[in-house]
């Protein structure tokens, strides 16, 4: 058998090192020759330290792995077998704008919700469909395994736009919730005994549950969690302040929610919580600088082989669980069911057949195969549709340059309050973003001199 060539562009990420234990917990499943890291120039200091810190790693776990990084994409491609993409455009300081613009207006500032994950997905499509055209040339047979946010719209742009239909988007959300459950159920945390079943939208799923007599247990678990007599606390999202939910609200859904419907569900509360923060610029892109830049000095330590447990506060748990799994499940057809952004196929009945969802799967040699959800209860149905709706404009805009399809998308997001204040943030959000979003350069021109 041929020994497999991995290549992760965005290499230098602070995330790389769990990739990298990812991929040697799982040497016995996956015969690699070679894993290949990629930055940009800008970001090319990190990638030599990542990158010797994953030839430790490798040397001290005994096996005979190549580990290469470059600065040049076209090399690295060449010949490829998975390409796995964790890459932010503009870097965190991109972020900090994502999240304190939106604020300055009132409104929610977050990574890939409301108008900063419209922004990170503007910046971000261009170049993963660059990415795709060299893959075309260079590895036209390898599989695209993305985990850069905002996952779904990402993973839309990649299948439904340039074709390539050998993309999965990735989330650790919800094996976090699996854990979670597992654990309020008594089980270990990584425990097979319940069947979880996640149907929605990045960052925008549902779950339902099942025990191994065949009862569904979803009722039961929203009462043991959301019922406010509970004493019962999930784990959640490290970057998510655990408020409670409305237990009524949650009771109507008939589905379990994840950590990231607090922002649509409770929203004045994550507002005045993330506004205060702002006041004294302690956003959460401004605490993941400072975090990134203490986690680089401990990469910069030549004894360090392994990764360290301080990677936990950068968030990302279970990253390379997700990640290499996928790879592993493919390239050994295991079938493991998964949670992955993926053509709906008919699985969602309250979406288009061809839109992309975030879905349970058998993950085969071939790609996923969804499992069916069937439909949403009204409770969720309208949202999911919008925010559907909201993403093919937001892909559309971003490959485009289409200012009047990214005005559309955001008077639908229900985290922008419509408005002057809407469009006046929109614009002053296209100028702070000027460097990264060349399909906008007339508009910006006209913005900027108005």
């Amino acid at each position: 058998m041929s020994k497999l060539k991995i290549v992760t562009i965005g290499g230098g990420s602070s995330y790389t090192p769990e990739l990298v234990e990812g991929f040697i917990k799982r040497a016995d499943d996956l015969n690699i020759g070679e894993i290949f890291f990629v930055d940009i120039e800008e970001g090319k200091e990190k990638l030599e330290i990542v990158g010797n810190m994953a030839r430790r790693m490798v040397k001290a776990s005994g096996l005979d792995w190549k580990i290469s990084y470059t600065t040049n994409r076209k090399e690295a491609l060449k010949d490829a077998d998975y390409v796995t993409t964790q890459l932010r455009v503009g870097h965190l300081d991109s972020r900090i704008l994502d999240e304190r613009i939106p604020l300055k207006y009132g409104m929610i500032g977050q990574e890939t919700n409301g108008a900063g994950g419209i922004f990170k997905a503007l910046r971000t499509i261009p170049v993963i469909l660059d990415i795709i055209e060299d893959m075309k040339e260079l590895c036209p047979n390898a599989w695209l395994i993305n985990f850069t946010n905002p996952a779904n719209m990402i993973t839309e742009a990649a299948i439904k736009y340039d074709g390539w239909k050998k993309t999965l988007g990735l989330c650790n959300i919800p094996i976090s919730i699996t854990t979670d459950i597992n654990q309020i159920m008594g089980l270990d945390k990584f425990s097979n005994e319940l069947f979880f079943k996640f149907a929605g939208l990045n960052h925008f799923n549902y779950h339902k549950v099942w025990d191994k007599e065949g009862n569904e247990i979803t009722d039961y678990l929203i009462e043991k969690i959301y019922h406010p007599d509970s004493k019962v606390k999930l784990k959640g999202v490290k970057n998510i302040k655990e408020y409670p939910y409305f237990y009524e609200q949650i009771k109507d859904l008939q589905a379990l929610p994840c950590s990231y419907h607090r922002y649509y569900y409770i929203t004045e509360q994550m507002l005045k919580d993330e506004l205060e923060e702002f006041k004294e610029n302690k956003t959460r892109a401004e605490s993941v600088k400072q975090t990134e830049a203490e986690l680089f000095e401990l990469y910069k330590d030549e004894n360090l082989d392994y990764k360290p447990e301080q990677l936990e506060k950068r968030g990302g748990a279970y990253y390379s669980d997700v990640a290499c799994e996928t790879i592993a499940s493919i390239e050994n057809d295991k079938r493991k069911q998964m949670v992955v952004c993926t053509l709906n196929n008919g699985a969602i009945a309250d979406l288009p057949y061809d839109s992309v969802v975030e879905i349970s799967s058998i993950i085969t040699s071939h790609g996923a195969e969804t499992l069916t959800w069937g439909k949403f209860s009204p409770s969720i149905r309208g949202l999911v549709q919008l925010m559907k709706s909201m993403e093919e404009f937001v892909v559309e805009a971003a490959i485009k340059g289409d200012y009047n399809k990214l005005l559309q998308a955001f008077i639908m997001n229900p985290l922008i309050t419509s408005g002057d204040s809407c469009k006046s943030m929109l614009d002053e959000m296209l100028v702070a973003n000027e460097k990264h979003l060349p399909q906008f350069k007339d508009i910006i021109e006209l913005i900027k001199n108005k």
